[in-house]
C-alpha cells in the first residue's frame, strides 16, 4: 500500500513489475533500503538502481496494473460446504490464484488447501537472506490466516491431497474429501535429492519451513558448509553463505558451474566472482554417500574414493514435479501437468494448474514472473468471462550471485541446452571486459 499521497501532479502512483524474479516496484513505496525515498518516480529512478531482490535494471522493469479487489464475503466459522473453487496448494502460485479470482467476485467459495501453515512470502529472497541478515519473520509477509481471512477464504493448513476423482469432482484429503466445480493445481515442485543420499543428513531449500529450519541450524557461529550441485539456486546459496560469513565448498559434476546454461567464458566468470568470495568449487566430482561421523558433522564420500566432511550440508540438486496425485487421476503429464498454453487448462474436466508444476510443450515452466499472468487467466476462465488467455514467453533469468551478475536472454532449446552464436561469445567477451557483468544472449 502506498505511504503518501501523490502530489507532484502526474495521476496515481504506478507499480512495475520486475520480469525476472516478479517484484513489483511501487512508486508511493518506494526502495528506501537503496534509497529511493517513497513517491520516487520510477522515471526519476537512476540507471544503475537494481532489483533489490535479483539486481536487474529498471531496464527489465514493465508496467503492472494492480486491479482492485472486490471486497470478500465473509467466511462462516463452519467451513462452507457448498462446492465452490479448490486450489491445492499455498505457494505463490496457489495465494497468486486466489488473489485473482477474489479480485473478480465476492462470493463465489474458495477453499485452499495446504500442507504448510500457506504464510505468504516471496521465495526468491530465500537465495539472499542469510548474507542480507533476514530471519523468517522478516521473510514471510503476512500470515496464512491473515491472507484467508484478507480473501474471505478458507484455508485448510497441515492437509496433503491424496487422491483425486475428475469424474466426481472430488479431492480426497488427509481431512476429508471436498467437492469442487473447479480444481487449481499449484502444489509446486519438490527437490529432486538422488536416491542414494540420505534425507535426513542434507537440508532441501525449496519454501520458508525449509529455510527456516536451515537458518536455525545455521544460527550462532560460522561453520563449514558444503553444498551440493553447481546449478542455479547451489550457486546463488554458495554466494549467499559466503556474504553471511560461512565457510563454503561447491560441488558440481562438471568442470564448471553451470555447464548446461552458460557458454565457457560466462561459467569462468562465475566461478572466479565466487571464488574471491572464498568460495571453494570441487568440479566434475560426484557425491555417493552421506553419513554421519562421530564428531557430529557429515562425511561427504565421493564416487572418485576422495571424501570431506562438513559440518552442514546442503543439496541443491533440482527440482522434479510430484506426479503421483495427477497421474492417479488421469491427467496428462510430462516433465509436469500439461496445461494448454492459452488457458492453463489440464485433461481432467473444469482442471487447471499454474506455477511449477506445469509444463508448456514439454517443457518445466519453473519462472515467478509469469505467475501473475497465468493466475489472471485461470480466474476468467473459471468465471467464464473473456479474456486474451495467458501468453507464454521465456522471461528474463538473472543470477542472484552479486560477485558476478549474469542474465539470461532467450528460450532453451531441444536437450535443454542454449543456442550461443559466435556474436554472443563476442559479446560476453566484451561485456566482461567493459562493464563487469555478462549478459549471454540465447538464440531463439
Amino acid at each position: 500500500m502506498s505511504v503518501i499521497e501523490p502530489t507532484d501532479g502526474l495521476g496515481p502512483w504506478k507499480q512495475f513489475l520486475c520480469r525476472a524474479c516478479g517484484l513489483i516496484y511501487d512508486e508511493g513505496e518506494g526502495d528506501p533500503d537503496s534509497g529511493l525515498e517513497p513517491g520516487t518516480r520510477f522515471a526519476d529512478i537512476p540507471d544503475d538502481w537494481a532489483c533489490p531482490i535479483c539486481g536487474v535494471t529498471k531496464t527489465d522493469f514493465e508496467p503492472y496494473q494492480r486491479r482492485a479487489p472486490v471486497a470478500p464475503a465473509a467466511v462462516p466459522a463452519i467451513r462452507q460446504r457448498r462446492p465452490g473453487v479448490v486450489i491445492v496448494g499455498a505457494g505463490l502460485a496457489g495465494w497468486s490464484a486466489a488473489e485473482a479470482i477474489r479480485a473478480e467476485d465476492a462470493s463465489l467459495a474458495i477453499t485452499l488447501v495446504t500442507a504448510c501453515s500457506g504464510d505468504v512470502y516471496h521465495k526468491p529472497e530465500l537465495s539472499v537472506a542469510l548474507g542480507r541478515g533476514l530471519s523468517p519473520e522478516k521473510l514471510r509477509r503476512e500470515s496464512g490466516a491473515e491472507a484467508a481471512s484478507r480473501l474471505g477464504l478458507t484455508l485448510m493448513t497441515d492437509t496433503v491431497a491424496i487422491g483425486l476423482s475428475p469424474e466426481r469432482h472430488s479431492l480426497r484429503t488427509t481431512r476429508g474429501t471436498l467437492g469442487y466445480t473447479h480444481l487449481v493445481l499449484a502444489h509446486g515442485a519438490r527437490s529432486a535429492l538422488p536416491g542414494h543420499l540420505d534425507p535426513s543428513l542434507c537440508w532441501r531449500v525449496n519454501d520458508l519451513a525449509a529455510w527456516s529450519g536451515m537458518h536455525a541450524d545455521l544460527a550462532g557461529a560460522p561453520r563449514d558448509v558444503t553444498v551440493i550441485g553447481a546449478g542455479m539456486v547451489g550457486c546463488e546459496l554458495a554466494e549467499d553463505l559466503a556474504r553471511a560469513g560461512h565457510a563454503v565448498t561447491l560441488i558440481g559434476a562438471a568442470s564448471l558451474p553451470l555447464p548446461e546454461i552458460l557458454p565457457e567464458p560466462a561459467s569462468r566468470r562465475l566461478l572466479a566472482g565466487l571464488e574471491g568470495l572464498g568460495v571453494i568449487f570441487r568440479g566434475n566430482t560426484l557425491v555417493s554417500k552421506l553419513t554421519r561421523t562421530a564428531n557430529g558433522k557429515v562425511a561427504l564420500d565421493f564416487a572418485d574414493g576422495a571424501a570431506m566432511e562438513a559440518a552442514t550440508v546442503i543439496a541443491a540438486t533440482g527440482l522434479a514435479t510430484p506426479s503421483r496425485l495427477v497421474r492417479g487421476a488421469g491427467l496428462a503429464f510430462d516433465s509436469g501437468i500439461v496445461v494448454d498454453q492459452a488457458t492453463l487448462r489440464t485433461s481432467g474436466p473444469d482442471i487447471y494448474a499454474l506455477g511449477d508444476c506445469i509444463s508448456i510443450a514439454g517443457q518445466p515452466c519453473r519462472f515467478i514472473e509469469p505467475i501473475g499472468r497465468q493466475a489472471e487467466a485461470i480466474a476468467f476462465a473459471i468465471l467464464g468471462r473473456d479474456h486474451s488467455g495467458y501468453t507464454h514467453s521465456a522471461p528474463v533469468i538473472r543470477l542472484k550471485t552479486r560477485s558476478a551478475p549474469i542474465e539470461l536472454h532467450g528460450r532453451p532449446v531441444a536437450g535443454a541446452a542454449w543456442a550461443i552464436t559466435e556474436q554472443t561469445e563476442h559479446r560476453l567477451a566484451m561485456e566482461q571486459r567493459h562493464e563487469g557483468q555478462v549478459t549471454a544472449w540465447l538464440a531463439a
